[in-house]
């Protein structure tokens, strides 16, 4: 579909010219990408594209993968909308517990701290957090726990409802993590590259929520301390604002990234056992698409 450009003049709109389609990257660029994913073994999905609209790439990006922590995102995203809607507020105090109920049949299970990357959480059982300090433990440090008791709060229809409204389709979220009847039948939260590139450019546009809540998201994401996959193909010094995800041969990194021309960057990985292994495919892809289009 032809896209174009619209200028307001003497109070009138005028139409300038057709704006020129996405450009793909350089054919030796998409060479060196597919030998590196060959040289894996891994199943890897990218998406790719700048924010002015004239650079893309999209490899294997509608397969859907295990989201890992990346469907939480589309959690906060949620958070924040219902947070301008006025159902909630930042400061609001949540109650501390670490049993939640399957969506399977609505018994209970509980959040094992061993299984979790942030562990200082639990210590507060029976005591409470405000709703803005678990959003940032959720997406900084990825607890688990931090994202169950949003969850529970948010509604998790009203989280896939508001993935869709944006049009990402290829975000699933199902549940909370750790919900082991779940995963046993197969009940996981997935996503596609495209549909995470949508909602981080979402986010990069001012678009997901309204500018205000987009700006706030982007400072926690900024804050992201797991930054092993898209920094470190990026020059020092480079600002990102990103969230991983990783689980059991699963390694992901969605990101914007503020180069000379700021890009969404989502790279998808699955296969791989070292997650040292994982991580330097995602740098590779990352310096190979950094350097090809800045």
């Amino acid at each position: 579909m032809r896209r174009w450009r619209f200028l307001l003049f003497s109070g009138l709109f005028m139409v300038d010219a057709p704006l020129a389609e996405p450009q793909a990257i350089p054919p030796a660029t998409q060479s060196q990408i597919d030998s590196r994913i060959a040289s894996s073994h891994a199943d890897v999905a990218v998406a790719f594209r700048t924010l002015d609209g004239k650079s893309e790439f999209f490899y294997h990006a509608d397969e859907p993968f295990h989201a890992a922590s990346t469907m939480k995102v589309p959690v906060m995203i949620e958070l924040f909308h219902q947070v301008q809607e006025g159902k909630l507020q930042l400061n609001e105090q949540i109650p501390i517990h670490v049993e939640f109920h399957s969506i399977v049949d609505g018994s209970l299970y509980k959040l094992d701290p061993a299984d979790d990357s942030e562990i200082a959480l639990y210590n507060a059982k029976g005591k409470t957090r405000t709703i803005s300090q678990l959003c940032d433990l959720m997406i900084t440090v990825s607890s688990n726990l931090a994202t169950n008791l949003l969850i529970e709060k948010l509604g998790v229809e009203n989280i896939q409802v508001a993935t869709k409204s944006l049009n990402a389709g290829g975000m699933h979220v199902l549940r909370g993590v750790e919900d082991p009847k779940a995963f046993a039948k197969g009940l996981n939260n997935t996503t596609t590259a495209r549909g995470l590139l949508v909602l981080m450019t979402a986010i990069a546009d001012g678009q997901a929520v309204n500018a205000s809540s987009s700006e706030q998201m982007l400072e926690i994401l900024e804050h992201q301390k797991f930054n092993e996959g898209i920094p470190t193909g990026l020059p020092p010094g480079t600002r990102v604002a990103h969230k991983t995800g990783e689980i059991t041969k699963i390694h992901h990194d969605a990101a914007i990234v503020y180069a000379p021309r700021p890009f969404v960057l989502v790279i998808l990985v699955r296969g791989l056992v070292d997650a040292k292994d994982s991580a330097a495919v995602i740098s590779d892809i990352t310096r190979l698409l950094y350097q090809s289009t800045q």
